[in-house]
């Protein structure tokens, strides 16, 4: 019987055959925490006594969540881990202006059969390359960092097939909303999630981030896309080689299959207080938004703001619109292509590499009473800022149209 490509990860890093079910010791390829966790982690270390990290070269700490800091005490953290970063000598730190650290996971480090660990639990989104990638709690990582080493119990694996090319305003959010809409937000519990799809470049690596980063919403152990040729084109173009493919063998067993066919597919939105209460966004009402978010580890990607860019283009924003690109790298390629321009001039509010409203952190929090329609991961109560406030999540499509509408909006209603 083959593996599957969970197994092979896993069995890589444990230096032996695994099976669902086994609790096993793996080596770490990557360890990795932002701000809001970090302090945590060395917390962890400095009370043990071990300060010590286990390999420098794999050690990735970037400033995201409150970043810059709105306030002293977040500020007194960022002192406190730059003082850590450069005691341990670690080369992998970027600070306020380069980007979240899940963006930056993609962009530059993850690669397929990769184990990655990090202090946050949308790490997940390395799955977009084929890396086997979760999030754990601070002590964990404290002693992933310190031995390279974790315990894991291997998950089952259940397959998706992303059938054809999707539909137009189709993206990796409303793939992560039918596959929530579909199971709900507990059914992958003890699961890892593996999904082919059929036409590899009409599915690019944005789009698998986002569809990653939502397997945690899933309650998903990971969500590991199985590299193929857009993979490789993804990481020779952004870092100039070709990677090492690991890919499930042909007769590997599955505990599940599910089909999406991409063409079939309308536009989604998840409405208060669950990423599963998931609708039509054609059948949600008419529904007055407050506020609208593009960005986060999500959907802050330059294919999001390029779509963002084709609906808000020669059009003027109705409500309070927030776009923030992921990094310093996709706010650059989208200032190049036009698309800073374009959403600027149609009246919203842009800067990049900060999580920011995502968490209701900072740079838009969300008041009593109103309601957000975001492209961020959740949409529980008091996640944007008042637990007052109703959250809505879409992709940039969706988001892009009620920012010029005022309401929460089909994108072909506007064509």
């Amino acid at each position: 019987m083959g593996y599957t490509l969970t197994e092979k990860i896993l069995g890589r890093a444990a230096g032996r055959s695994v099976a669902p079910g086994d609790v096993t010791e793996v080596g770490v390829d990557i360890v990795a925490f932002h701000d809001l966790t970090g302090y945590h982690v060395i917390e962890v270390m400095e009370k043990a006594k071990m300060s010590k990290i286990f390999d420098r070269e794999k050690l990735v700490v970037a400033f995201d969540h409150l970043s810059p800091p709105p306030d002293p005490r977040s500020a007194q953290i960022q002192v406190s881990i730059r003082k850590f970063v450069k005691e341990m000598g670690i080369k992998n730190f970027h600070d306020n202006n380069v980007g979240i650290l899940h963006q930056l996971m993609v962009e530059k480090y993850a690669q397929p059969g990769q184990v990655i660990l990090a202090a946050d639990s949308h790490t997940t989104t390395s799955g977009a390359l084929g890396a086997f990638a979760q999030g754990m709690g601070a002590s964990d990582i404290a002693a992933a960092v310190i031995t390279g080493r974790t315990w894991i119990t291997v998950p089952e694996p259940f397959k998706v097939n992303l059938r054809g090319r999707p539909a137009k305003w189709i993206g990796g959010k409303d793939v992560a909303l039918q596959l929530l809409g579909e199971f709900k937000a507990d059914y992958f519990n003890g699961k890892s999630i593996e999904v082919s799809v059929e036409e590899p470049h009409s599915f690019p690596v944005d789009y698998r981030a986002t569809v990653s980063n939502m397997g945690i919403e899933m309650n998903a152990d990971a969500l590991i896309f199985v590299p193929d040729t857009e993979t490789v084109k993804f990481i020779k173009e952004n870092r100039g080689y070709e990677p090492k493919l690991v890919t499930p063998d042909g007769d590997a067993k599955y505990v599940g299959t599910y089909d999406i066919e991409l063409n079939r597919m309308v536009p989604l939105v998840a409405a208060p207080h669950s990423v599963d209460n998931v609708k039509a966004a054609s059948e949600v009402g008419n529904v007055e938004v407050d506020q609208v978010f593009i960005g986060s580890c999500t959907n802050g990607r330059l294919s999001d703001f390029e779509i963002a860019s084709k609906i808000l283009k020669g059009r003027k924003v109705r409500t309070r619109t927030i776009a923030i690109p992921a990094s310093y790298e996709q706010f650059k390629r989208a200032m190049e292509l036009g698309y800073i321009k374009d959403l600027v001039e149609s009246g919203a509010v842009i800067t990049y590499g900060t999580c920011g409203p995502c968490l209701g952190g900072h740079f838009g929090v969300a008041g009593p009473g109103e309601v957000v329609l975001s492209t961020s991961s959740r949409n529980f109560k008091g996640r944007m800022g008042s637990p007052d406030a109703k959250v809505y999540l879409s992709g940039p499509a969706v988001a892009a149209a009620t920012a010029a509408t005022g309401r929460i909006t089909d994108p072909r209603e506007l064509e």
